[in-house]
Formats: C-alpha cells, structure tokens, sequence
C-alpha cells in the first residue's frame, strides 16, 4: 500500500474535491441563529477545493461565506466576483437568489467570469485553469456552470427551466466540443424525462452533460432513490425553506461527457455524493438528523446531519477530479501539502499521511482553543500513522510539530 502511494505521488496525480450547496436565502433567512457554525462543521469536514453555491442573498453573504470557507479549509481561499444578476422572474426583481464560486486559489486560477442571461435566473459561468508548474505549454481549464432553475412541479414551470437551459446551451456551443465543463445546481428536476434535463444529456449538443453516478429515473417521491435525495432536509415548520421530509432529487453536480474518461482532468470514479445522506430507505420522508438515517457504521454522524439539517432544506452534492499534473505551490505550501489529515472531524482516532521524512520521529502536541498543550503524539517512519485520542473530550484542537514551523492543523473531536 506504502509502495501504490509513493508511485501515485511521483507521477503526480492530484486531486480536487468539489461540493454544489443551495444555502437557503443566505444570510437574509435567519430562523436558525447562528447558522455560521453549522456551515463552518460541515465545509470543515468535507474540505473542499471548489464550493458552488447558489441562494446567495448580497455581498455582504458573500464575504461571510468567503470568511468561513478561509477559516474551516485554508486561507487560500478566494471567491468570484458577486455580482447581482437577474436571480427571479421579471415581476419581482428582487434578484436575491444568487450564484458564486469559492475556490483554493493556491490550486485554481480565475481567468474569465461569464453571465449567461435568462428571463428568470441567469448563469454563471467560471473559466478556471489548473495552477501547475507546466501552465503556460500545457494548461489545464474547467468551466465552472453555477445555476438554480425554476422551481416547483407542473407544465409551465417544466416549460421555463427548459428554456433556461436552452439559454445555456447557446452558450456552451460557442465553447471547444472538448471543453471540461462542470455543471452544479439547484435543477428543480422531478423527473429524467423533463425536456430540461433532457436537453442536457441530449448527445447531439456541442458539450452533452452526464450524471456521474447515473441514477436516472423518476426521482420524486421515489424511495428506490432515496440515495440521491436532497431535499428537504426538514419535516418541520419554524427553520425557514420547504419542510415535507427527504423525497427529492433537486442538487445536481454533473460533468460534460469527455470528463469521465479521456479529459485531462476527469471524474473519479464512485465518488459523487450527497453528502449527510447515508443512502437508507428508512430515511425516506424523513428529517435528516432523524434515527432513521443513520445505522451502525453508516459514513455520516448525527452531529454532521444535524448541522445540515439547521443551515439549509437541501443536502449538498460532491464529487471528486483528478488531474496527472503537478502543482505550482509556495515553500509553506509544500510542506502543508506534506502533512495531511485524513479527516477533521473525528469521534475516536486521528489520522494523519506524512509525506516527508523530515516528519518522521518527531513530538506533535495538541492545543486546545486557549493554547495549552493537553496531549502529546509521538510519530513514526510510517506514511500512514494512527493516533488515538480517547484522551480528549469533545471539542476544538490543534496539533503541530514542537521543533518546526508548520502550520498548526485543526480538528473537532465529536462523538
């Protein structure tokens, strides 16, 4: 196993996690107080490298998004231009139901910012390329598409999300046919046979979408999907946004075609998730924090659920891309990139990738949120080291090396 992870660093593959979340009328809706600390646990524990968003109210909401996903991932992080396009239908012009992209800037450089216009909601489109050591001979982009269609059931509105996708696809044909092209939102589709949905996937289009996972079918309300449910996440009324229990699939990341096998950055197999959703029949209907959404063993807490279940009615969407490139990065930087843990929120065991022997047999002490060390880690010459901290108590902790600069690396114990 040692050996498979030195041989996947030396041709240097990387990986880009990308997570799609609908952050329900952010920040105007405020019947949860202090929704920041749930949206702060969930981007905490997934660390993504690429956060699309959409029912994003105001720049103010934008900058305090932008400040969550620098504290819970990294500092690197940046966001596009916020810019109110038209986000509603003609009649109300309120246009506080936005899109935007977050993104580590260390990994991704921004190069063009596109509006796609609608009569209802606009798109927006991100040109990103790869920052790699070899960019200027042998650049590597991805077009970012962010977009919420129009909600509810019924001819008319199935009508007017297919005419916003109709706007869309005029534009994707003025792009390359071999353009990578990243498709995250809220889509309001009930079913696979929309004409929305189906002039999306439509294999005649200049760049044809597909659904990673392939979990086609008639989705609403249908239990043999619960695993790609997404909203809504509540069953109750008084937390703002749509209540009725888990029964649709709304959230979508999908890629264009080439991206699953012959792009230069390409989906990685079996890793789209809903994320909080641990893919159970018996969650069907149901609140997402519900016992019955979770068994022994199931990949998502009650505590991460909860946390869902209070920031948004819907659940978001990741996946995972990778690329055989290697980065462009800065002295701290590398040797962040060297020291890694595998997850931030842990119950029982923390474990840690050292990818450096300058770590090796070397002292880590743990702080706690007033700076005082309350347990000491001892490492190995392993790449994989497991330390247990049954120790510690429910909470936030730091741990760093005692004799050298790096950074200190946070981690949330809840059990």
């Amino acid at each position: 196993m040692l050996l498979l992870l030195f041989n996947f660093e030396v041709i240097g593959q990387e990986t880009f996690k990308v997570m799609f979340y609908n952050l329900l009328n952010y920040p105007l809706e405020d019947a949860v107080p202090n929704r920041e600390d749930d949206l702060e646990f969930i981007l905490s524990d997934y660390q993504p490298d690429l956060f699309l968003v959409c029912e994003l109210n105001n720049s103010t909401g934008a900058n305090n998004v932008l400040s969550i996903t620098k504290n819970a991932i990294n500092s690197n992080f940046e966001m596009a231009s916020f810019v109110p396009n038209t986000s509603d239908d003609l009649s109300g012009n309120q246009n506080d139901l936005q899109n935007l992209l977050y993104y580590d800037s260390t990994k991704f450089i921004l190069e063009e910012e596109v509006i796609v216009p609608t009569d209802l909601r606009d798109f927006n489109v991100y040109k990103l390329q790869l920052n790699t050591i070899d960019q200027d001979t042998n650049p590597i982009e991805l077009y970012i598409v962010v977009c919420h269609l129009k909600a509810s059931n019924g001819t008319a509105n199935q009508q007017r999300r297919f005419d916003m996708v109709v706007e869309l696809n005029n534009y994707l044909n003025t792009l390359p046919s071999d353009a990578n092209v990243l498709l995250g939102g809220d889509l309001n589709l009930y079913t696979a046979s929309e004409p929305a949905f189906l002039l999306l996937i439509l294999n005649t289009n200049n760049i044809t979408f597909a659904d990673p996972i392939n979990r086609i079918g008639s989705w609403s309300n249908n239990p043999n999907f619960v695993d790609v449910f997404t909203q809504s996440t509540r069953t109750q009324t008084g937390f703002g946004g749509t209540t009725g229990g888990f029964d649709d699939r709304f959230d979508f990341i999908m890629t264009s075609e080439n991206m699953l096998s012959t792009a230069n950055i390409t989906y990685v197999d079996d890793s789209y998730q809903v994320y909080g959703n641990n893919g159970l029949f018996s969650c069907w209907n149901r609140a997402i924090n519900s016992s019955d959404c979770e068994i022994p063993g199931s990949p998502f807490s009650f505590e991460i659920r909860d946390a869902l279940h209070n920031f948004s009615d819907h659940l978001p969407v990741t996946l995972s891309l990778e690329a055989n490139v290697t980065l462009s990065l800065s002295n701290e930087e590398e040797i962040t990139a060297q020291i890694k843990l595998e997850k931030s929120i842990i119950s029982s065991e923390l474990i840690m990738y050292i990818h450096s022997p300058n770590y090796f047999n070397q002292q880590l002490s743990v702080y706690n949120t007033l700076g005082q060390v309350v347990e000491s880690f001892q490492t190995s010459s392993d790449q994989i080291q497991v330390f247990k901290t049954s120790n510690l108590g429910n909470g936030i902790y730091f741990i760093d090396f005692s004799q050298s600069n790096t950074k200190p690396l946070k981690f949330v114990i809840s059990r």
